[in-house]
C-alpha cells in the first residue's frame, strides 16, 4: 500500500478517536490541508440585522423593491429572524402581495408568538384587507402583551378599523383611550374628531379638531376642512368661512378646498 494510501486509511479508522488530519500530496511535497471554519452564528446574526436596518431604511423612503431584496438576504441568512419576517410582511403588503405578505407575519409569529409589534402590522393589514374582525383580535392579542410600549398605536389604528367598520361608538372608545396615553398625536386627534363628527357629538368633535388646527405644524387640508364643517354644523358660519379660507388659502389645489368652495358642507 502507498505511504499516502495508508494515512489516508489510517485517519479513516482513527478520525473519531484522534481526530487525524490527512494530508495532500502534490508533485511529491506534502502540503497542508485547508481547514474549513463553521460559519460563526452570531457573525451571521449581526450580518442580518445589519440587513433588517437597510431594509427598513429603503422601506420607509418608498423604496419597495430594493427593500425587499435586503430582507430576502436577511431572511436566508437568518431564517428565525423573527423582525425580518414581519418587515418582510409590511413590504409585501405594500407592493400589493397579499398572499407572501400573510406568510410573512404569521411566519414573524411562529417564530415569537408574544411579538406584539408583528400582531399590530397583521392586524393592520388585515384590517386594510377588510377583515375586521380578524384584524380586531390581533390588536387585542397585542394590547394584552407584557410591557406593550406601542398601546396608544395599536389603539389608535383598532379605532380606525372600527369605525370603517361601521361601529362608531366602539371605535370612539379606542380612540379616546389612545388619546389618553398620547395627546401629543394629531392623527389620534383628527381621527376622533372625525368619529365624533359622524356620530353627531359636535362639541365634543370641535374639541379636539381644535388643537389640531392652532397649530401649523399639525394642521393640513383635511383638518381645516373637518374644523370648517364642524363650526357649519354648529351654526358658527363666520368661523366655518374663515377655517375654509384659510384652507383654500394654503391648499388650493386640495379637494377640501374644491368642496369648499362649492359649499359641500354636509358631504
Amino acid at each position: 500500500m502507498r505511504a499516502w494510501a495508508w494515512h489516508a486509511a489510517a485517519c479513516a479508522a482513527l478520525l473519531s478517536a484522534a481526530g487525524c488530519t490527512s494530508t495532500v500530496v502534490r508533485d511529491g511535497k506534502e502540503t497542508a490541508p485547508e481547514v474549513k471554519v463553521a460559519p460563526d452564528p452570531q457573525q451571521i446574526r449581526r450580518a442580518a440585522a445589519t440587513r433588517v436596518e437597510l431594509a427598513s431604511l429603503y422601506f420607509s423612503r418608498g423604496q419597495f423593491t430594493t427593500a425587499l431584496d435586503e430582507i430576502k438576504q436577511a431572511v436566508q441568512a437568518d431564517p428565525n429572524n423573527g423582525p425580518a419576517h414581519n418587515l418582510m410582511g409590511l413590504i409585501y403588503a405594500a407592493l400589493g402581495n397579499n398572499a407572501q405578505a400573510e406568510a410573512a407575519f404569521r411566519r414573524a409569529l411562529q417564530i415569537n408568538p408574544a411579538d406584539a409589534d408583528t400582531m399590530n402590522n397583521y392586524g393592520w393589514f388585515l384590517c386594510q384587507n377588510q377583515r375586521y374582525r380578524e384584524a380586531e383580535a390581533q390588536f387585542q392579542q397585542a394590547l394584552g402583551q407584557p410591557n406593550y410600549r406601542g398601546a396608544a398605536r395599536t389603539l389608535r389604528v383598532m379605532g380606525i378599523c372600527q369605525s370603517r367598520d361601521g361601529r362608531l361608538a366602539e371605535a370612539e372608545a379606542s380612540l379616546v383611550r389612545s388619546y389618553q396615553i398620547d395627546p401629543t398625536s394629531g392623527e389620534t386627534a383628527f381621527t376622533l374628531a372625525e368619529v365624533q363628527y359622524r356620530r353627531g357629538e359636535y362639541e365634543r368633535a370641535r374639541f379636539y379638531i381644535d388643537r389640531i388646527n392652532k397649530s401649523a405644524e399639525q394642521s393640513n387640508a383635511q383638518t381645516l376642512w373637518l374644523g370648517s364643517r364642524i363650526e357649519y354644523k354648529l351654526g358658527n358660519l363666520p368661523l366655518a368661512r374663515s377655517l375654509g379660507e384659510q384652507l383654500a388659502r394654503r391648499y388650493p389645489q386640495s379637494p377640501e378646498a374644491l368642496a369648499f368652495q362649492q359649499g359641500r358642507f354636509n358631504d
